[in-house]
């Protein structure tokens, strides 16, 4: 599917292209198409080599830890759930670590440190992987957890939307949490019926009741802080805890008397190695989606979108947020820029700048967390991981449309 996909982008951005050269007179079409081919590979190999830095750091700080024993400690206490989300994986594996701690960044907004700790954890999936070309089953799983990650903490949303002169900045928190954690339980039991797993037990129905629960006190104390106090408050957590989980494990080191130095310096040699190996695959993913864009392929898919929906008598309002949902799947960056472009457009308070806030804070890009992680291990037959990956997206993206009109459509 990734292949057709691929293969996809560049044959409907050709075609789109050709037209409006044709019947349009449009000359300049082919050379933006070819300018974003350049342009594109060239943020391609920026991308992998910005992460250069913060690979080699994370994977040294996780090396650390995995030699003095932390890994254990982090993840005794999601065992339970794991071993029914992911029976093929050992009690103790190293990748359980590595996966808990991948979430935990995600969910407290750490992207710099959850992409290296999800990197991580893939590979030592890899290793109980059966057929190292395609993707197994606890892969796919942690994939699409990923792409669906629940964000507690989404500062940078809250960031953009008071440059852009939004009232209230965090008036989009309680929206974008009951919107990422339905994309995410969607993730898992979509996920779950592909695989057949076992997830209406007493263990995990607790979890999810109690990670239910945690976000519902969450929501209640961060609701009754102002927005100001909201945003100091939730930065310091974030800060916190990246600071706190680089100091435990240099803490545990020195208890277990293991050479913590040594240790960085050979997993920090492991992140150089898995930077360069990602550098073809995002170049691929990236030039393709900017050759789409390029094209204008995406105006005329939101254009027959907006004169369907009125065509229907329905309110057409979420189709000005529309891009930010598009784009989010296939590029973070594109996303973003979608995402301010509607706010500055048509206002940061407005139904379209909310709706498009919510999408953007939400939910995760999935072609780049699929083509990075399965292309730091090599895998090329992704089976039903996008299939699962976009059922996510897609209940996510309804779940934002749906929490935009319950606490907004009526001020809008």
């Amino acid at each position: 599917m990734l292949n057709a996909l691929w293969v996809g982008f560049f044959l409907v951005a050709f075609l789109i292209a050709l037209f409006k050269l044709v019947f349009l007179g449009d000359a300049g079409v082919f050379a933006a198409v070819v300018k974003a081919l350049f342009d594109s590979s060239k943020t391609a190999f920026e991308i992998a080599l910005g992460l250069t830095g913060v690979m080699a750091l994370w994977l040294g700080v996780m090396k650390v830890g995995e030699r003095a024993g932390m890994l254990d400690v982090l993840t005794r206490g999601l065992a339970p759930l794991f071993r029914r989300l992911f029976p093929d994986v050992p009690p103790n594996h190293p990748a359980l670590g590595a996966m808990t701690m991948n979430m935990g960044a995600n969910m407290l907004g750490l992207d710099n440190a959850a992409t290296p700790l999800g990197i991580k954890a893939m590979q030592e999936l890899q290793n109980l992987n059966p057929s190292p070309d395609t993707a197994s089953d606890a892969q796919i799983l942690f994939l699409v957890i990923n792409t669906a990650s629940v964000t507690l903490l989404p500062v940078t949303i809250f960031t953009f939307r008071a440059q852009l002169g939004a009232a209230d900045p965090t008036d989009v928190f309680v929206p974008l949490l009951i919107t990422t954690y339905i994309g995410t339980l969607t993730g898992i039991l979509v996920t779950g019926l592909f695989q057949r797993l076992h997830l209406w037990n007493r263990v995990t129905m607790a979890y999810m009741g109690g990670a239910t629960a945690l976000i519902g006190g969450l929501v209640a104390y961060f609701s009754s802080l102002d927005a100001a106090e909201m945003t100091r408050q939730s930065a310091i957590l974030s800060n916190v805890v990246l600071s706190g989980l680089i100091v435990t494990f240099l803490l545990m080191a020195v208890w277990r008397r293991v050479n913590a130095y040594e240790a960085f310096i050979e997993g920090a040699k492991e992140g150089f190695n898995t930077a360069v190996t990602i550098i073809p695959y995002l170049v691929a993913m990236l030039v393709a989606i900017g050759v789409f864009r390029a094209s204008g392929a995406l105006d005329l898919l939101m254009n027959g979108v907006r004169s369907g929906v009125l065509a229907l008598g329905l309110d057409a309002r979420w189709v000005d947020a529309l891009p930010t949902a598009l784009m989010k799947p296939f590029s973070g960056s594109g996303a973003r820029a979608m995402m301010i472009d509607t706010m500055q457009t048509h206002g940061a308070d407005s139904f379209a700048g909310r709706l498009a806030s919510i999408v953007q804070g939400s939910t995760e890009t999935t072609f780049y967390v699929l083509a990075v992680y399965f292309g730091a291990v090599g895998i090329k037959r992704v089976r039903h991981a996008v299939t699962c990956g976009l059922i996510a997206d897609v209940a996510g993206i309804l779940a934002a449309i749906g929490m935009a009109y319950l606490f907004f459509g009526k001020s809008a």
